[in-house]
C-alpha cells in the first residue's frame, strides 16, 4: 500500500513504515548537506594589506626605507591639504614625530579591486594623536593604486582624504539664538524662513525638508551630517543680523535677511 498522501490520514490502526536510509543514503546526505568549500583568500590582497599596514607604522617614526621600497619610482601622492607631490618630495618630507608628540596610525577598512597586474585598494584609517598630553583623533580616507612588479606590489598613486566629522554643539541663550530668526532672500524666487527651538535654528523653505542648524560658536552655526558647510551671520554697523553666508568651505552665498 503506498504511504497516504498530505490530504489523506493513514488508516486508524496503521502506521505509515519511518524512512529507511541505507549507508550510501547517509553519505550522499552528508555530501550534500556539507559546508560549500570557502573561497581561498586571495594572497594578493594579504600582501596589499600587509604593505599598507608597513607604511602606515613608519610615518610616525618618519622610516623612509620603508616607503622608499614599497613607492613605485613614478608615484604620485595628493595629501588631504591638496599638495601633489612626487616620489622624491614625499620622501623627503617624511619625518619623526616631533618632541611632545606621539601616535600612530591603524586600518579600520580595507577594499580592494584588482584586475591583473593593478589594484585599487580604498582605506579608512584611524589615527591617535597624543598632542603635548591632549588626545586627539582623527580618520582619513585614502584610495591608493598599486601596479604588481617582479619585485612584488609597489604603490603608485596614493589620494588622502581627511574624513570630516560635525563639531561639538554648543548652547547658549534664547534671546541670542532667536536674534537669527527671521525671513532671508537668496533670490526674489528663493526665500526661507528661520526659527529658533530648543537649541536649534530651523531653517525652511517651501516645498523643502525642515533643516537644523547647531551653533558652533556665537554667530556660527554647522548641520548635523554636513561638516563641510556653516551658516555664518553677519551684522550690520548696530549690531543687528542682516544676513548670512552659506560657506562651503572657502566660497560664500548670501542670504539677505528681509524681516
Amino acid at each position: 500500500m503506498s504511504p497516504a498522501s498530505p490530504n489523506q490520514s493513514a488508516p486508524i490502526g496503521r502506521r505509515p513504515h519511518p524512512a529507511r536510509f541505507t549507508p550510501a543514503t547517509w553519505l550522499l546526505l552528508g555530501i550534500s548537506l556539507a559546508p560549500a568549500a570557502l573561497a581561498a583568500p586571495d594572497p594578493a590582497e594579504a600582501e596589499l594589506r600587509r604593505n599598507t599596514t608597513e607604511l602606515l607604522d613608519a610615518i610616525a617614526p618618519g622610516d623612509v626605507s620603508v616607503w622608499d621600497r614599497l613607492l613605485d619610482a613614478r608615484a604620485i601622492q595628493t595629501d588631504e591639504n591638496d599638495v601633489v607631490r612626487d616620489k622624491a618630495q614625499l620622501l623627503a618630507e617624511l619625518k619623526p614625530l616631533g618632541p611632545g608628540l606621539v601616535g600612530n596610525l591603524a586600518v579600520d577598512e580595507f577594499r580592494v579591486a584588482r584586475r591583473g597586474d593593478v589594484a585599487v585598494v580604498s582605506h579608512e584609517d584611524r589615527e591617535y594623536l597624543d598632542y603635548h598630553g591632549q588626545e586627539i583623533r582623527s580618520r582619513f580616507r585614502m584610495t591608493d593604486t598599486w601596479i604588481r612588479t617582479a619585485a612584488g606590489w609597489r604603490l603608485l598613486g596614493s589620494q588622502v582624504l581627511a574624513v570630516l566629522m560635525d563639531p561639538p554643539a554648543i548652547a547658549f541663550g534664547k534671546d541670542l539664538l532667536c536674534s537669527y530668526a527671521g525671513e532671508y532672500r537668496l533670490t526674489p524666487e528663493l526665500t526661507a524662513t528661520i526659527r529658533c527651538e530648543g537649541d536649534e535654528l530651523l531653517f525652511e523653505r517651501p516645498g523643502k525638508p525642515v533643516r537644523h542648524f547647531r551653533a558652533e560658536v556665537a554667530d556660527v552655526f554647522f548641520e548635523p551630517g554636513a561638516p563641510r558647510t556653516r551658516r555664518i551671520f553677519l551684522r550690520d554697523p548696530r549690531g543687528t543680523v542682516d544676513r548670512f553666508a552659506e560657506r562651503r568651505e572657502a566660497r560664500d552665498v548670501i542670504w539677505v535677511r528681509t524681516r
